[in-house]
């Protein structure tokens, strides 16, 4: 049967604890006679706040008492009646009497008289208040209030005698009780704020009140005692508490103790009875000859004096028995003496059970709970089998009055002992079984058991130590003694027992041989472990000794005494607290490691050691080479490290290793006992294994005794490792000349590099044999980094590293290098451009990034570039700029359609639409800077035309920047001017269409009325003719820049804007740019025809003209002047086309060619004005009268359109 109790119920068992619950131990007793030895009552009693004073009223006298030993300090005389009240100040200064002779006397602490007032009647109750120090006095007819601040006493009437007063905790109300069988409550200034009328009225006079002087409770309670011998309970409020309480006796004084928790009454039953704080009797403190008229309780202690009709004063100490009982980690108490709470001691969980009677026993034993009350026995069970549950409700109730000395509670059966006898009852109180022993029983627990056979293990005063089973009626003899048993335990498997005896010693016996295996002095209580079999522990003389086996004992300090022993928890109750102690198992875990048990080291340590302790363990235990046992340790105090060396020595065996000395010396080496490790490497043949261990700890000096036969190999991986060492204890040069020597290059060069060792790297790069590329390139990199780029390049030129030489002059923006190297190899040339067309358009130079990028061939960049100049030229006005870069673009694309077959359609469309943007541009510049600007350096004229040919153009679409109010304003302005206030009214009306800027607003306002005073048509001078069909045409034109009549476009200056006298024609189909040049080029027999005055041609490298001589051909004669004389009608264009003949007819000198790139066709335009002089820009093919043209390169130096610089070749 397997032991399922630990411990049940423990106690000394001694007469006087049988009888009693409560001692009442008389200190002292005086008794008072005056000086005719007659008896004299003692009606008050009060204390010094500190305790060390008693005041007693006793006859006309008052008396001052010494509590420590009774010894009459002094009587005070002052009053000439009998004194019938006392009081005493809380804060100690003062104390008053009041008297039969109407008056009141305040002393001083140091017994001096210092104050005297009186009443119109006999004093009957003094009261001081706690906080303020006020003080109350009754009489028969009226109350007064006094205070050391004032002078009088405020007096208040009442209708009744007043017998009893006493103040609130806090000071602030005042409750009278009276005669009439009424309690009045009073505030600081005497009104009257709550009434509570006695039922028993007159007949039942109140006689004592007192409040409750707790701080724990929520509300102020009074209580009051009755000559109706009754006891209530109220709240300031005047609700009662309960109900009453009937004593029996006609009570005179109550009086609580300092904490509240219990009450002391007295009266006409001749004795003061002790009382719960809630009224239920507890027992009797003293009886005596007489009435009690008065008791007190000495501040903060258990001491109760008595004061009696026949001038007895008795002075009692009241010492508490405890009531309580232990099982496991169970431990019930008794609490204010009605209430069990019942502690769980290792959650520190607690629970109380209100009893509301007198608690005299408590057993527990694993879900039972009895209690015995004086006239029942309620046993408690848990709710539930949960561990740490603590709800308890009642299972049974005996009602049935026992006396008995110890009780004990069993799963089914309660168990009586009286004396001799053990009584075994079921809970229905049917008596099962009787025992009669030899001797006195002085000690019984439960040891488990089925339920309803549990065993019981019985102590006698004569030695004996019996077994009881409760199923059986005969006691077994375990074993018997010569002295008395005192304290009794068995051990967990029920093998051994501890027997602590009368003299204060602990024995041990082995129970089936009976041998005493060993015996410990100065024990008061032991228990064993109930988780180890071999150690137990025992208490005594203020030290807790702990046995494991049959080691020494290990003792330490400790008050109380030892009731259980759980793992590494003992149980100890101290007085009247009951704790649990956690107390390491360390010394008996190093007893057993001390003899190599590492088992039984590990059970030990199982039940509680610190992490230290379990780190010891782990490592003798793998010293000893029990890897079991040290694997489970480590696992505690998880130590990966140690676990995986354990891991791979149990795999090593696995795979047949059976080398102890080579196990120990892993072992060794993991725990830094290196010299140690390395003796036995050597020993077992592992020399490699040392030479490893001191290289990777860094200790060269011991490594080099075991290089052994200095193998090259080994020596180098030496001096590396070495290297490895200094690099990391920061002696980077060291450690760079040490890899040096090793040969291991890169490393060397990573720490020259790292550090900046410049001259030291190129040194070492120069020494480098160009094969070893890795440590070269590495230097390079790091000469790159540091700047050095004429050693990196020096570098890469040894390696014949090209590629890396151009990126190195690229990265360091040496552009001249590169282009010398691009020359070179031109296989380069994309690493080169691309990087500097992105420099350059970093840097803002946006013109050369976008050649760059055309050089480089990547024409996409190349646009993307030119778009976004152009779009940040326009939004920042500068429109010159823009048209520009809208030329540039165009030509881009031009590029892209000869280079691209399949973008060829798409580019062409966008080389017309941005030569369009760009002459927009161009016209549109002049417009900003005269709307825009104070001066303006264009002649009206050349505003005019602008304004027109700028106005015929935005019909569709008016391009980003373009404002048709500028163009419109000035266009107004300068027809205005030169008399074509036609079209300048035109203009205004358009204006007033538009939303104007504020700065224009006043003069477009004036000029449109200024101009309707002007005659309604335009100045026919400003007219324009077309040159092909001599028509004149409408200043503002509905088909745009082209003749009305014969839809011929008009060709116009690029300066002043003005129709030039050309006119395109078309070669006839399968006459090539070629021949045509040829034929044109023919000079016919005309020569001598001509006058000498006659058209003159003049070529230069940058353009073509036609200059006017003196003479001039006869028209008739020129078949491309009658073709050009054909009158044409309809809303078609018919172009000029010409025939050979035609071709061969005209003289060079009046032709101009547009010579575009493929895939464009050349562009073929004949001079009628020969006297006329036009220049063609052969870049932008732009057409300038010949006296601007010269003028705007004078003022640019280059082609104002295309920005040619004038020096460039054609």
């Amino acid at each position: 049967m397997k032991c399922g109790a630990y411990w049940s119920y423990i106690i000394k068992v001694t007469k006087h604890t049988l009888k009693h619950i409560m001692r009442a131990v008389p200190t002292w007793i005086d008794k008072v006679h005056d000086r005719d030895k007659v008896e004299q009552c003692i009606y008050d009693l009060t204390f010094k706040p500190d305790g060390n004073q008693l005041i007693v009223a006793a006859g006309n006298r008052v008396l001052v008492y010494d509590t420590s030993d009774g010894t009459l300090i002094q009587p005070l005389k002052g009053h000439k009646d009998t004194v019938y009240c006392v009081a005493y100040a809380k804060d100690g200064k003062r104390f008053a009497s009041g008297s039969a002779d109407k008056s009141i006397i305040i002393w001083t602490s140091k017994l001096e008289g210092i104050l005297k007032y009186t009443h119109n009647d006999s004093i009957q109750c003094v009261a001081y208040n706690p906080v303020t120090h006020q003080l109350a006095s009754c009489s028969s007819g009226d109350f007064g209030l006094w205070s050391p601040e004032q002078k009088s006493v405020s007096k208040h009437k009442v209708s009744s005698k007043i017998t009893c007063c006493g103040w609130t905790n806090d000071g602030q109300y005042l409750a009278l009780g009276m005669v009439n069988g009424v309690v009045s409550i009073r505030n600081k200034n005497g009104e009257e704020k709550v009434k509570i009328e006695r039922p028993g009225g007159s007949s039942s006079p109140i006689w004592s009140i007192t409040w409750n002087p707790s701080k724990d409770e929520h509300n102020d309670i009074l209580a009051v005692a009755d000559w109706g011998q009754r006891l209530s309970f109220y709240q300031l409020s005047g609700k009662q508490i309960g109900k009453d309480r009937i004593l029996n006796y006609d009570p005179c004084c109550v009086s609580y103790f300092s904490k509240g928790e219990y009450i002391v009454m007295g009266g006409s039953d001749k004795q003061a009875s002790l009382y719960t704080k809630d009224g239920v009797r507890l027992g009797t403190i003293g009886e005596q000859n007489s009435w009690v008229w008065t008791c007190r309780v000495k501040p903060d202690s258990n001491y109760v004096v008595l004061g009696c009709q026949d001038g007895t004063i008795a002075f009692y100490q009241l010492i508490f028995s405890t009531v309580h009982g232990l099982y496991k980690d169970r431990y019930a108490y008794r609490d204010s003496m009605t209430d069990v709470i019942v502690q769980h001691l290792i959650t520190e969980q607690k629970v109380r059970i209100k009893c509301r009677e007198l608690v005299k026993k408590i057993a527990i034993y694993r879900n039972r709970l009895a209690i015995q009350l004086p006239e029942k026995i309620l046993i408690y069970e848990l709710y539930s089998d949960d561990s740490s549950d603590m709800h308890y409700r009642v299972k049974e109730k005996i009602n049935r009055r026992f006396e008995c000395n110890l009780l004990v509670v069993c799963s089914q059966h309660i168990i009586l002992c009286q004396e001799k006898r053990l009584q075994c009852l079921s809970f229905n109180s049917v008596k099962e079984k009787e025992w009669l022993m030899e001797s006195l029983i002085r000690y019984i627990k439960v040891i488990g058991g089925p339920p309803g056979r549990e065993g019981l293990l019985v102590g006698l005063k004569n030695g004996a130590i019996l077994k009881i089973f409760v199923d059986n009626p005969f006691a077994i003899t375990l074993l018997k003694q010569s002295t008395s048993v005192r304290c009794l335990d068995m051990s967990a498997s029920r093998s051994k027992l501890a027997v602590v005896d009368e003299h204060n010693t602990c024995l041990v016996y082995d129970i089936h041989t009976k041998e005493l295996l060993f015996q410990e002095p100065n024990a008061n209580s032991v228990a064993w472990n109930t988780q180890c079999e071999d150690m137990l522990c025992f208490s005594g003389s203020g030290h807790l000794n702990i046995k494991a086996s049959n080691f020494p004992v290990h003792q330490q300090k400790l008050q109380g005494f030892v009731v259980g022993y759980s793992g590494s928890k003992i149980f100890c109750l101290h007085v009247y607290s009951m704790s649990a102690v956690e107390v390491p198992q360390s010394a008996p875990m190093y007893q057993y490691l001390e003899r190599k048990l590492y088992k039984e080291a590990y059970q030990i340590a199982c039940l509680g050691v610190t992490d230290s302790d379990w780190r010891d363990l782990a490592t003798e235990a793998l010293e000893g080479l029990d890897f079991d046992t040290a694997k489970k340790a480590f696992i505690r105090v998880r130590d990966l490290r140690y676990l995986e060396l354990i891991n791979s020595i149990e795999e090593r065996k696995k795979r047949g290793e059976s080398n102890s000395e080579l196990f120990l010396a892993d072992v060794y080496a993991y725990q830094g006992k290196f010299h140690e490790a390395a003796k036995l490497y050597k020993k077992t043949g592992n020399e490699g294994r040392a030479l490893s261990m001191y290289t990777d700890l860094r200790m060269f000096e011991y490594a080099k005794d075991f290089l052994g036969s200095a193998d090259p190999k080994d020596t180098r991986m030496l001096i590396s490792k070495q290297a490895d060492w200094a690099r990391n204890i920061n002696e980077p040069r060291a450690a760079a000349e040490m890899y040096l020597s090793a040969g291991e290059h890169v490393k060397a060069v990573d720490i020259i590099g790292e550090h900046g060792w410049v001259d030291m790297l190129i040194d070492f790069a120069r020494k480098l044999d160009k094969a070893e590329r890795e440590p070269l390139a590495k230097c390079a990199g790091h000469f790159k980094r540091l700047k050095h780029h004429g050693y990196a390049a020096e570098v890469y030129s040894k390696m014949g590293d090209l590629r890396a030489l151009v990126l190195l002059h690229v990265e360091t923006c040496h552009w001249d290098e590169a282009f010398e190297l691009v020359e070179k190899h031109p296989q380069f040339k994309n690493d080169v451009y691309v990087p500097y067309a992105q420099w350059l358009a970093e840097n803002d130079r946006f013109e050369e990034a976008q050649k760059a990028f055309h050089k480089a061939g990547w024409q996409d960049e190349a646009v993307k570039v030119l778009e976004q100049l152009t779009h940040n030229a326009v939004v920042e006005s500068r429109f010159n700029d823009a048209a520009y870069y809208y030329w540039m673009l165009s030509m881009q694309c031009l590029d892209i359609a000869r280079e691209t077959e399949s973008k060829k359609d798409d580019m062409l469309k966008k080389f017309q639409r941005f030569q369009h943007l760009a002459e927009l541009y161009h016209v549109y510049h002049s417009i900003q800077r005269y709307t825009d600007e104070p001066f303006s350096s264009h002649l009206p004229e050349t505003l005019f035309n602008i304004s027109r040919f700028l106005l015929h153009n935005l019909t569709k679409e008016v391009p980003l920047g373009i404002s048709k109010v500028n163009t419109l304003y000035a266009l107004a302005k300068q027809s205005k001017a030169l008399g074509a206030f036609k079209l300048a009214r035109h203009a205004y009306e358009k204006l007033q269409g538009l939303r104007v800027p504020a700065r224009f607003q006043e003069s477009m306002e004036l000029g449109s009325l200024t101009v309707r005073s002007k005659p309604f048509h335009d100045n026919e001078d400003l007219v324009p003719m077309c040159y092909r069909c001599s028509t004149n045409n409408p200043l503002l034109n509905i088909q745009g820049n082209v003749c009305i009549n014969c839809r011929q476009p008009f060709i116009f200056s690029a300066s002043s804007y003005e129709v030039l006298p050309l006119v395109e024609f078309y070669l006839e189909e399968g006459i090539s740019d070629e021949e045509a040049v040829s034929l044109i080029d023919l000079e016919v027999p005309r020569a001598e025809q001509r006058s000498p005055a006659q058209w003159q041609e003049m070529s230069s490298g940058e353009s073509q003209s036609l200059k006017l001589d003196t003479g001039m051909d006869d028209p008739e004669d020129d078949p491309f002047m009658a073709k050009l004389s054909f009158e044409q009608g309809g809303s078609e264009f018919v172009p000029v086309v010409v025939n050979r003949a035609v071709l061969r007819s005209m003289s060079r000198r009046d032709v101009l060619i547009k010579r575009w790139p493929r895939p464009l066709s050349w562009q073929y335009y004949r001079s009628l004005l020969p006297d006329v002089s036009i220049t063609m820009c052969p870049s932008c093919f732009q057409m300038f009268h010949s006296e601007d043209y010269e003028l705007l390169v004078l003022q640019h130096n280059c082609c104002p359109y295309c920005r040619r610089p004038i020096d460039e070749p054609s």
